[in-house]
């Protein structure tokens, strides 16, 4: 069986139990509390070196690791991952926007906000990320504009990845209702027969829905 390891606060351990969801997969789900260095001990860092949650173990006893990785494997062969290659491009193309230039902005501003005490350096930073953020969300905004999703016709892993912190973006200080056709898209996603919310988030064994 498949074993996630995750955290139910975090937007990146959030994509693969969305996915997993909308798959119908039977998953075990192991809680780490990041705060209190549990991605850190040995027994962890033999999975994911870089100490970081969410990794995928799959019952070979490989792990995958990286939150957009794992969507990938998991996709493959379904709906969820386009088979043209020129769509398979731009899923991947939106999933490296979500990594490089939006997931550093709006995920980092939320964190800081709602799970930490900030410090002075953070708090110099903070209106740095938020700026960045709004660019981000300005980039969706226009590409919503003449399209219902990203890289493709129908929901897919690009949708999942750029779901997972968009739909918490206020919880960093953004306003989304500057950005009516991302909320219209929020709306979409979560219309979706399959759809989770990221919390609450079950630890054990999860059956999907139906099953």
């Amino acid at each position: 069986m498949l074993r996630l390891y995750d955290n139910h606060l975090s937007g990146n351990g959030y994509k693969p139990r969305l996915l997993l969801a909308h798959l119908g997969r039977t998953y075990e789900r192991v809680e780490l509390d990041i705060l209190e260095g549990e991605t850190r001990t040995p027994e962890f860092l033999a999975r994911n070196p870089n100490g970081r949650i969410p990794v995928l173990e799959l019952d070979s006893g490989a792990c995958i690791a990286e939150s957009n990785a794992i969507l990938f494997y998991l996709a493959e062969g379904s709906r969820f991952l386009p088979s043209d290659p020129l769509a398979r491009a731009l899923t991947l193309q939106w999933m490296f926007f979500e990594q490089y230039s939006h997931e550093p902005c709006i995920a980092v501003a939320r964190h800081w906000i709602q799970h930490m005490e900030m410090t002075e350096s953070q708090r110099a930073q903070l209106p740095d990320k938020q700026e960045g953020g709004r660019a981000a969300l300005a980039v969706m905004e226009g590409h919503l504009a003449a399209s219902d999703w990203f890289g493709g016709h129908a929901m897919n892993i690009a949708d999942i990845a750029l779901y997972a912190y968009t739909h918490v973006a206020d919880e960093g200080g953004f306003d989304l209702s500057d950005y009516p056709h991302v909320g219209d898209w929020l709306d979409r996603v979560r219309e979706q027969p399959g759809h989770v919310p990221m919390e609450p988030a079950p630890e054990g064994i999860v059956v999907p829905a139906g099953a």
